[in-house]
């Protein structure tokens, strides 16, 4: 992707940035899942348009496919995971009020990055 930030466990972009939304489209490699995590200043809302994924909101799974999405409310732990042989991509909507990538409490990561 054109512009896009690396992770260890795919890409992403912002597709806008304003003052009072966030729209990110991300990409999760296969086999590959982000940490474990919340935010305090702001909900998100993920709409998968590739791939299948698993979702773990507060404890409990959820497996979306093309076209289902979900909701996390603002302080509510979750990750994504893309179990699929190919890549998943999900539209992210960030609303609330503060969307640094320094909104996060890692609880369980693949990579090392819990603080």
């Amino acid at each position: 992707m054109n512009g896009s930030e690396e992770r260890p466990w795919g890409r992403f972009i912002n597709l806008l940035d304003s003052q009072s939304c966030k729209i990110k489209l991300i990409e999760v490699d296969p086999g590959q899942r982000l940490s474990y995590q919340s935010h305090e200043k702001r909900r998100e809302s993920w709409t998968v348009v590739e791939g299948s994924a698993l979702v773990t909101l507060n404890e409990s799974d959820h497996a979306l496919k093309v076209g289902e999405h979900i909701d996390i409310p603002v302080g509510a732990k979750h990750r994504l995971s893309n179990p699929g042989p190919a890549a998943l991509r999900i539209v992210e909507v960030q609303t609330g009020t503060y969307f640094g990538e320094d909104d996060i409490t890692r609880y369980q990561d693949d990579f090392g990055r819990v603080r």
